[in-house]
């Protein structure tokens, strides 16, 4: 874990004010491609825009007019792209930021995070976790325990806090 904490990471130079502009905002507001059905999921196209992450299926492929355009749509395939994933408890205190998981336990094999529609993602900085509430439809801040609570009252017990961490692609 110290060369993790040693070397140049994705999230590196990202500060609380780089989120700041997000806070209260709706996906609308955000992306320009025209997937912002308040119905969809948006935290990993939340996080995506705030990272710029133009992997996997990509928001704007949701329309022809947008085909080729946007960001990363899915918790999993951004879970699955980090170099190095585990629990909270096991991440390294000098991974300040890194992503921030829930899920349930069994929704995780190994390193890898499976298609179950119970998974969340936020962005870990300055001890808060931001990431988009898809019940209020808008960027909020949560601590790690707080996110945590409101995800197993959502999941279920066996739901899991994990971190992630993407190397510089």
């Amino acid at each position: 874990m110290e060369l993790v904490c040693q070397s140049r990471l994705r999230l590196d130079g990202l500060k609380t004010a780089d989120l700041e502009k997000y806070e209260g905002l709706d996906i609308k507001d955000i992306c320009s491609t025209g997937l912002d059905s308040a119905r969809l999921n948006h935290c990993a196209h939340f996080v995506s825009h705030a990272l710029n992450l133009g992997f996997g299926m990509l928001c704007g492929n949701m329309s022809w007019d947008t085909k080729g355009q946007g960001v990363c749509i899915r918790v999993d395939e951004i879970f699955n792209r980090c170099k190095l994933v585990g629990t909270w408890s096991d991440r390294p205190l000098c991974l300040k930021p890194c992503l921030a998981f829930v899920t349930p336990s069994t929704n995780i094999q190994g390193n890898h995070m499976g298609s179950s529609p119970k998974k969340h993602i936020g962005i870990f900085i300055d001890d808060k976790i931001w990431h988009y509430s898809n019940g209020s439809d808008k960027v909020v801040t949560d601590s790690p325990e707080r996110f945590l609570v409101k995800f197993k009252g959502l999941y279920g017990s066996k739901t899991q806090l994990y971190f992630g961490v993407l190397g510089n692609e």
